[in-house]
């Protein structure tokens, strides 16, 4: 039996914890045991209430968006410097390296292997097919108009393609007459001529992904409402989650094994906002050996009876390696 595809997810994805100098070519070197050079880089202040910078190497490092606004992409050399062979070098701009502030960088590196794949492209006013390398169909893509100020589309196969939810606001999910992206398959996403994927001109960037066995996976869930709350399997152990109650004015929770570092996870950031670190006080989720736990009552994550709970999960290690070797909880 094949546990997983991915014996060491470090390769493909990492999350880093640092604090800021405010000093230009400062180099941040990941922690994991294998070097990744990153493809896209998420970059969120812990400690003082500011935006996420978001930088990606198919549009270059001298540009970044923010995910809690509809901005359009800002170009400034002064924030990121380079994407290198085991991290990222940062200049001094204050959403990334303000001195004496903490944050964490969630690292991906673009890979068919493992179901992650960035396109840049024009828009053209009209329905079209956009190729990308995945080898099959995205389950989950964000979308984001570079040059504009339209909103973060998101949409999940999981939820169903006639629905998107806005990554950089709380609404719940809505539907359109034509759905952004109306079709996937394992070489094309195809996009509407809604001016949030696909306007005559204006240029976009997308972040599509897959489910990966042992590696990564995308679905939805329902909540309980109970502190002994809904388990969510995805074959290892979590390295970060993405949650989302679509169907409710909900915000976007971001989990990761280096905030807390220990179950139960209380410490929250969230994609839309620019909200430090928030201890509630609540617990939240758990990290386990093979997937998550719901431990709150906290409508964000476990509203009772909710059914469009959806999540995106990158593993810290498969449950079982691909010599059999299990992983422990944390």
């Amino acid at each position: 039996m094949a546990y997983t595809t991915i014996d060491d997810p470090e390769a493909y994805f990492q999350v880093k914890a640092y604090t800021g100098n405010n000093t230009t070519d400062t180099a941040i070197t990941l922690d994991g045991d294998n070097d990744l050079q990153p493809d896209f880089v998420w970059i969120k202040c812990r400690s003082s209430a500011n935006s996420s910078a978001l930088f990606n190497s198919v549009v270059g490092d001298d540009y970044h968006l923010v995910s809690n606004t509809t901005a359009a992409q800002a170009g400034d050399g002064s924030y990121f410097k380079s994407f290198d062979s085991d991290g990222f070098t940062l200049g001094t701009g204050g959403q990334v390296n303000d001195s004496g502030d903490t944050y964490v960088a969630w690292c991906w590196k673009e890979s068919a292997t493992a179901g992650f794949d960035i396109i840049s492209y024009t828009g053209d006013g009209s329905d079209r097919d956009l190729s990308h390398s995945l080898s099959a169909s995205p389950e989950f893509i964000i979308i984001k108009q570079r040059s504009g100020t339209q909103d973060w589309s998101t949409q999940s196969t999981a939820l169903g393609l006639a629905n998107y939810v806005i990554l950089n606001g709380t609404n719940a999910s809505a539907g359109t007459s034509g759905a952004l992206v109306d079709a996937v398959s394992s070489s094309t996403i195809s996009v509407d001529d809604n001016a949030y994927v696909n306007e005559n001109t204006s240029t976009y960037i997308g972040y599509l992904w897959r489910s990966v066995q042992g590696f990564s996976a995308m679905g939805k869930y329902t909540g309980n409402g109970n502190a002994d709350g809904a388990f969510i399997y995805t074959g290892f152990r979590p390295a970060y989650i993405m949650i989302r109650d679509t169907g409710n004015a909900e915000n976007w929770f971001l989990f990761d094994n280096k905030r807390d570092g220990y179950n139960v996870n209380k410490v929250l950031l969230y994609a839309n906002t620019i909200t430090a670190d928030t201890t509630t006080g609540a617990n939240q989720i758990d990290l386990l050996s093979n997937g998550f736990k719901c431990r709150s009552t906290d409508n964000g994550t476990n509203r009772s009876g909710a059914t469009g709970f959806i999540y995106m999960a990158f593993a810290e290690a498969p449950f079982v390696n691909s010599n059999g070797v299990p992983c422990n909880a944390r």
